[in-house]
């Protein structure tokens, strides 16, 4: 076996090999990104059902990510030993309960709490996932095979969210839930069947968690959380913005995402791209257009067509920083991998959770004009975001 994790790298069976397992992960992917986003199209069909305001039924996106962010370190750390493949079957077998039991939900607390253990989930699953991904190709292409994983992601947008905002709209949001506790079972079985089985690297806990506390490991972390923490202070209310202010019908917006998923999906698959080229001055540069395209956003939002052409660009940006995020942490901490990538992946999630938190509290008190001004907000939050981009820029440089 080779450094890179194959014991053939450059022979052509190799090659289809790794490509079977990176689809499988992706299918997996697909599950779990449909979960966490799919409240952002069904928002106001689950606060007239459970009787909350809408930014109370925003904070089930919150308690999703919070649910990554404090999960995933634990269920790491106690799993740290077990074959990945076998922890990647828990993983979704968990996520399954998880969805079942949100469609089963008669309230809204425990619907929270069947987001919460959905989400226990996610973080593992995504930062293991990460880890096999670039073991099974060349160094060279690791950005690549991150950002063909996490494709499950954007095709969870372009397919997922468009198709369960219609079966929520059409016969009620739990029967989105059911459609993705079934998505979630096919997941399962395409795992089993195609990933293959790959032990941990043998490593001593406490030595990965000292790797951790290296400054240059906690500046990638803020990196995450608030390169991200914008896309979601905006996106987490995506659906009031379209129809409250664009003046969209309701049933518009599933069409509408789509071309959000669209653009994710270029993004995702060019940030890879530029993140093995140049790492981290492309994800400066993609943090620098993401704050543009924000900042277009909440100035066009009353513009049909231009608002179009904001949601596209803002796809692209949001999901163009995913892979070298991801990277980035690979990079900065490699002497432990897996919980490092598990622990970027938590960011991610506290990023989207302080994004959907900042989102609400700027409707709740209708802070600059209350929805109108969440696209400007998130704008400022991605600036702190290109700040610490700079600080992990300078000590690479030094480095």
């Amino acid at each position: 076996m080779n450094s890179d994790g194959l014991t053939s790298a450059g022979s052509s069976s190799a090659r289809r090999s790794s490509a079977i397992a990176l689809y499988a992960l992706t299918l997996g992917a697909f599950a779990i990104g449909m979960t966490e986003f799919i409240i952002m199209g069904l928002l106001p069909e689950v606060a007239v059902n459970l009787n909350v305001s809408i930014p109370k039924a925003g904070l089930l996106i919150t308690g999703y990510a919070l649910g990554v962010a404090l999960g995933a370190p634990f269920i790491t750390v106690a799993t740290y030993k077990m074959p990945r493949k076998a922890l990647l079957l828990l993983l979704m077998g968990i996520f399954i309960v998880g969805n079942a039991l949100a469609a089963l939900a008669p309230s809204y607390g425990v619907l929270m709490f069947a987001r919460i253990v959905a989400a226990l989930t996610h973080g593992s699953f995504f930062g293991v996932g990460s880890v096999v991904a670039a073991e099974l190709v060349t160094k060279e292409k690791r950005a690549g095979a991150i950002a063909l994983m996490f494709t499950g992601l954007t095709l969870a947008n372009i397919l997922g969210v468009p198709i369960g905002t219609f079966i929520g709209q059409e016969f009620g949001w739990r029967s989105t839930f059911w459609a993705i506790t079934a998505i979630g079972i096919v997941a399962l079985i395409g795992v089993m069947v195609l990933v293959p089985r790959i032990q941990a690297a043998p490593s001593r806990l406490s030595r990965e968690i000292g790797v951790l506390s290296r400054p240059a490991v906690l500046v990638a972390l803020l990196m995450t959380i608030f390169g991200f923490a914008g896309v979601f202070t905006a996106f987490t209310y995506i659906k009031p913005i379209l129809v409250d202010i664009s003046g969209f019908p309701v049933d518009s917006v599933s069409y509408i995402l789509v071309l959000f998923g669209v653009g994710i999906t270029l993004g995702n698959i060019y940030g890879g791209k530029l993140a093995d080229r140049k790492l981290l001055p492309s994800l400066i540069g993609i943090l620098v257009f993401l704050v543009a395209v924000l900042a277009l956003l909440g100035a066009v939002d009353h513009w049909k067509i231009a608002t179009l052409i904001a949601i596209f660009l803002l796809g692209v940006a949001a999901f163009g920083t995913v892979p070298g995020l991801q990277l980035h942490m690979l990079n900065t901490a490699k002497e432990a991998p897996t919980l490092a990538s598990t622990l970027n992946i938590a960011a991610f999630n506290l990023g989207n959770a302080l994004g959907a938190y900042l989102g609400g509290i700027v409707i709740e008190y209708g802070i600059g004009g209350g929805l109108e001004a969440v696209p400007w907000t998130a704008s400022l939050v991605t600036v702190a975001g290109i700040l610490f981009t700079l600080w992990g820029y300078r000590q690479n440089h030094r480095a």
